[in-house]
């Protein structure tokens, strides 16, 4: 897995953003769960991104107090899917103690599997929704920035917590985001040595009270990671392998990396 069991067995790290309902996790995630303890990486926050998959992880979560939180939002993928009954059901979810952020929700306009108009529309109320609820917002960006970011800087409250989960834009990108108080998520993204190079070097921008890190499993799985997975799925115990090269990048401790993202993410999550 990693060379990092020295440090795993006296630092635990949270998982800011795992898909833990996906169906490759069907047969064994309670193991996968126990896994990602093992390595230090706990509690897990698992990513709701439709109504149905929110309720599912809510449900899953309640059974591991404090080991397990989850989100509640629909992704800009299924905002076609949204209707009437969507911001009630996802403001019912929002109500119970595991659930800590509302999303993901955003824009994607790298697929476009939902209208623009409408993945607008439901980001504006999954906003909207939060500043109701005082929640903060987990969020998903790709090839949309400037109508993600105007949308943000007119319905977004200052103070209302906000992550841009698993960044991989650019330095101006990165700096806006900053500048508008954002945290930002990194993943394995930045162990792939051609698509990640440049957020070796960003991730020396980002403050250290705005990092979290996460592993987005079951995708995403580091590139350089050893051995590789015999079934090339990621998960959260291979996030001290993400600590490990946010350090490198960053002249950083391990143990320094995952203390301060986990009080990041701690004081975020309101957990």
């Amino acid at each position: 897995m990693t060379n990092l069991d020295s440090v795993v067995n006296s630092r635990h790290t949270i998982d800011i953003g795992v898909n833990l309902m996906h169906r490759s996790f069907g047969s064994d995630r309670e193991q996968v769960v126990e896994a990602a303890a093992e390595a230090g990486v706990t509690p897990l926050i698992i990513t709701g991104t439709s109504v149905r998959s929110s309720e599912s992880a809510a449900e899953y979560a309640g059974r591991y107090p404090g080991r397990l939180y989850a989100t509640a939002g629909v992704h800009p993928h299924d905002a076609k899917s949204c209707g009437e009954e969507t911001l009630q059901s996802l403001r019912n979810l929002a109500s119970r103690n595991e659930v800590v952020a509302i999303g993901e929700c955003g824009l994607d306009y790298n697929r476009d599997f939902s209208p623009r108009d409408m993945q607008q529309e439901w980001f504006v109320k999954q906003v909207e929704l939060a500043v109701e609820l005082d929640m903060p917002l987990f969020l998903h960006e790709r090839d949309a920035h400037e109508d993600f970011a105007r949308i943000l800087r007119r319905f977004k409250p200052t103070g209302l917590p906000a992550v841009v989960h698993c960044f991989t834009g650019s330095e101006p990108e990165l700096r806006t985001y900053l500048e508008m108080d954002l945290h930002i998520g990194i993943t394995g993204w930045i162990c792939d040595e051609r698509r990640g190079r440049h957020l070796r070097e960003l991730v020396r921008l980002i403050p250290p009270e705005r990092l979290m890190i996460e592993t987005d499993a079951p995708f995403l799985t580091p590139r350089d990671l050893r051995p590789k997975p015999k079934d090339g799925r990621n998960e959260p115990a291979y996030l001290p392998h993400i600590a490990s090269a946010v350090a490198e990048c960053t002249g950083r401790t391990v143990e320094d990396v995952m203390e301060q993202t986990t009080e990041a993410a701690k004081k975020f999550f309101r957990i």
